[in-house]
């Protein structure tokens, strides 16, 4: 049997009456046996919680347009900690009634919660819809639950035990009933039998373990003891939803330790984001059982690159090596850069358990001391890294590129290494830079490491020249004492070894890309779309207060109004404000890149890149090429990563498919290359979708319609995971920060809104608000045309970009937040003249 689709169930469905459809009926209908119908029922689960489909009861299914007639819409429901929310609504699931009439999201007032929880995909039934556009709505059910379990404080109270949620938007405490309190593993007196007293390790040792042991996928060491689970973190399962008169109830599945023992902010973190960390059976089993030794059969397949000097180059605390390099001059002056990326797609065959959980995954998951990682231990640091020394089975990009950086030809082939030198970004950037001790231990490498110097400077103006955009903004970076314990936050360095495995990577990701959108095969891409109008609108006009602009030009506009003032107008009588935007924007790289160019090394680049970066969409996955618009690239993916990130896994598979009958790929000619070329989507000239409508169809091993599914849950995860870690960070500023309330930093306001302005302490990066009420030496008001916040009396003004000095106020260890307060230097005494 075919592998079913999500595209065909929905078709299905939605030819029936009404559009609804019963499990047994599809079974009956599609023809399917077996384990056809297990793999039917996981794809209207992942349809339901795409909110592609609603589940109308137990085993009927609906699609979302059929219920839009009832006066009903599907969304996502944001939770206040107050106890009211908002729906976020899904434009699928509105009739062209409510599309017209609705502005903004539905507010959900308390009483019309109901069994729902914050972040569930909910049915809403909207009330009236007033003229301004708001609307009220009331939850009808919880469609999908976004929390099976939710990690929280465990207390003890007058009526009962409970736990409170550590997410401040799921509000309501979850009841805990008696012999609930203990997960089954710790029994019914919190005691594991399993570990006798003597073997428990002490705290301290805990620690040092941890700083010396500090391994991808480890988790914190936990106490096995609890006789009194009071302020302790635990992971709790709901049991019963809450109702209009109860809270919800649940059972303790997990105890984490108290919130600042060593290590439980990571397993709080992973918890909340219901990040997948514990692998299956099944698939450890699978991993465990994988041969490290390549047979011989497989080796005489496959280009052998042993000889060469080929190295990996990455961070000095990572385990996992997916891709290595080399580069050497060729005939003509030309170079031939060799890009060799692991071959995981040969241990991890599709449908598999560890395919099965990779795709679960999406992505490993990278945090400040740990990682959760997309594969098992024994393929990401062992069988699949690119280890030195040791045979290694890799998908091999070999590129002829001229003096300009322009690529003459590749070839993509199946390949076998052996790694020279596992070198890291610190050592490669010290030969270069001429450390003499360094050079000397890697003398026979010098040659080929001021070859790759040249070539990624070559790529790089390549780059530039087609308009490609380098926001080079420093990230934080946390460093750990010996102990494990944080010390400090410092600024991410970019040498030019990172910039020359990232010219490589971009350019062997191009290839990819180009070989197979040119072959007509169907595959992933990395897509990332032109900004929206209103955005570009936006910061055009906080560039101008600065002097500068993007340079669109005069545009074509609309007006509109803010919702703000249509409430502010209703029912009085007054037209609301209006303010101009344009409709549509021809906007390109090149104008980005250029403002980045003349703000350079200028006191304003830090905020206008950063104002810039915000004005950009989203990149994701798609099975469809958009083109990647920061880079300037019309066709490109994801190839050079596929022990961390599902989509290259994919990518390799329908490489290595494309490879099985020649073994060898090589592109076309430069000439036959520029005619098959798909044109800019950055270009006004030609229709970018038509001209691929007039292509040939797609043919692939994966169907569009399965890439679809793949591209939509990767961009998900990916999501998740970058919401996790950024989260994390928060987290670790603020306990970074507590020790330093009363002291004062320099910082850049990057920030202002009607309650207050945001503060970016220099070289910290950590952020927070100095609200308007703290400012009292005069009587301050927010201005919105300007966007900044002004002294009625002393005219004392508060903008964006401004360098200020800020006092660290206080600090919410509830919600994580550090609140500031302008610091004012107090006028010293004038002195005694002495007589």
């Amino acid at each position: 049997m075919d592998r079913l689709s999500d595209s065909a169930i929905l078709k299905k469905i939605e030819r029936q009456p009404k559009g609804t459809a019963g499990f047994k009926q599809l079974v009956r209908e599609l023809g399917l046996h077996g384990t056809a119908r297990q793999q039917l029922s996981e794809h209207l689960q992942r349809l339901v919680s795409s909110g592609q489909l609603l589940q109308v009861d137990s085993d009927r299914y609906s699609i979302p347009k059929a219920a839009a007639s009832k006066n009903v819409l599907v969304g996502k429901l944001s939770m206040h900690r107050d106890g009211y929310g908002f729906v976020t609504r899904d434009a699928s699931s509105l009739d062209a009634r409510l599309k017209t009439q609705l502005a903004g999201d539905v507010f959900i007032p308390p009483p019309a919660v109901g069994s729902a929880m914050h972040g569930d995909r909910v049915l809403v039934e909207v009330g009236t819809i007033r003229p301004d556009g708001r609307a009220e709505g009331r939850i009808v059910r919880p469609i999908v639950r976004a929390h099976s379990t939710v990690v929280g404080i465990f207390h003890h109270g007058n009526r009962g035990n409970y736990v409170t949620p550590t997410d401040q938007k799921i509000s309501q405490e979850i009841v805990i009933p008696p012999g609930m309190e203990y997960p089954e593993a710790l029994g019914s007196a919190g005691v594991s039998p399993a570990v006798p007293r003597a073997a428990r390790p002490s705290q301290s040792d805990v620690r040092k373990q941890k700083s010396v042991d500090r391994v991808l996928g480890d988790e914190a060491v936990r106490r096995t003891e609890w006789n009194d689970l009071e302020g302790v973190v635990v992971d709790v399962e709901i049991t019963d939803w809450p109702s209009a008169t109860q809270n919800p109830r649940g059972r303790v599945v997990e105890v984490l330790g108290y919130e600042d023992d060593f290590g439980v902010d990571v397993e709080v973190i992973i918890r909340k984001f219901h990040l997948p960390h514990r692998l299956p059976p099944e698939v450890l089993d699978q991993a465990q059982s994988m041969e490290p030794i390549i047979p011989a059969t497989e080796v005489r397949k496959r280009r052998d690159f042993r000889t060469l000097p080929i190295v990996t180059i990455d961070g000095e605390t990572a385990r996992d090596f997916d891709d290595a390099v080399t580069v050497q001059q060729i005939e003509g002056g030309n170079y031939e850069l060799q890009v060799h990326i692991a071959d995981v797609a040969h241990y991890v065959t599709p449908d598999s358990p560890l395919d099965q959980e990779a795709r679960l995954r999406g992505t490993s998951v990278y945090f400040p001391d740990r990682a959760v990682p997309m594969l098992p231990l024994e393929l990401s640091t062992d069988i699949c890294s690119l280890r030195p020394q040791v045979d290694r089975l890799v998908l091999s990009c070999v590129m002829k590129i001229d003096h300009r950086g322009e690529i003459l030809g590749y070839e993509l082939s199946e390949g076998i290494i052996r790694s020279a030198e596992r070198m890291t970004y610190t050592d490669v950037n010290a030969v270069l830079e001429g450390d003499a001790s360094v050079r000397k231990r890697y003398a026979s490498l010098v040659g080929t490491f001021e070859m790759m110097r040249d070539l990624a400077l070559i790529l790089n103006r390549k780059r530039e020249r087609r308009g490609s955009i380098d926001f080079d903004l420093p990230e934080p970076v946390i460093e750990f004492d010996e102990l494990g314990l944080m010390k400090s936050i410092t600024r991410s360095e970019r040498n030019i070894a990172h910039r020359l495995i990232e010219e490589f990577m971009l350019s062997a990701n191009e290839c990819v890309a180009g070989y197979l959108e040119n072959k007509r095969v169907a595959s992933l891409y990395r897509i990332h779309e032109k900004p929206d109008a209103k955005r570009v609108y936006d910061f055009e006009v906080i560039a101008a207060a600065f002097g500068y602009s993007l340079g669109v030009g005069a545009l074509p506009i609309q007006r509109v109004q803010f919702k703000s003032d249509r409430r502010a107008s209703y029912g009085t009588g007054k037209r609301p404000r209006e303010i101009e935007i344009p409709k549509e924007v021809h906007i390109t790289p090149r104008m980005y890149q250029k403002l980045t160019e003349k703000i350079a090394g200028k006191p304003e680049e830090r905020i206008l890149s950063f104002l810039m970066l915000r004005s950009l969409r989203q990149a994701r996955y798609s099975e469809e090429n958009l083109g990647h618009f920061a880079l300037a690239a019309t066709t490109y993916t994801h190839f050079t990563s596929p022990i961390r990130r599902y989509p290259d896994l994919i990518v390799h598979r329908i490489l290595k498919e494309v490879l099985r009958d020649n073994h060898v790929a090589r592109a076309l000619s430069p000439a036959n290359a520029a005619e098959a070329a798909v044109p800019s989507p950055w270009s006004k000239r030609r229709d970018h979708t038509a001209h691929r409508e007039a292509l040939e169809p797609l043919t692939g091993p994966i169907s569009v319609e399965e890439l679809h599914d793949i591209a939509d849950e990767s961009s998900r995860s990916e999501r998740r995971a970058d919401e996790a870690e950024r989260d994390l960070m928060e987290w670790k500023k603020v306990k970074f920060m507590q020790d330093r309330v009363g002291e004062d930093f320099d910082g850049l306001i990057i920030s202002v809104t009607k309650f207050g302005f945001f503060v970016e302490l220099t070289d910290l990066f950590i952020e927070g608000l100095v609200p308007l009420d703290s400012l009292t030496d005069d009587r301050y008001t927010y201005h919105e045309n300007t966007r900044e916040i002004i002294g009625q009396r002393n005219r004392r003004i508060y903008s964006l970009g401004q360098k200020i000095r800020v006092l660290v106020d206080r600090i919410d260890p509830v919600e994580k937040k550090i609140q500031f307060a302008v610091f004012e230097e107090k006028p010293q005494p004038p002195k005694r003249k002495r007589r």
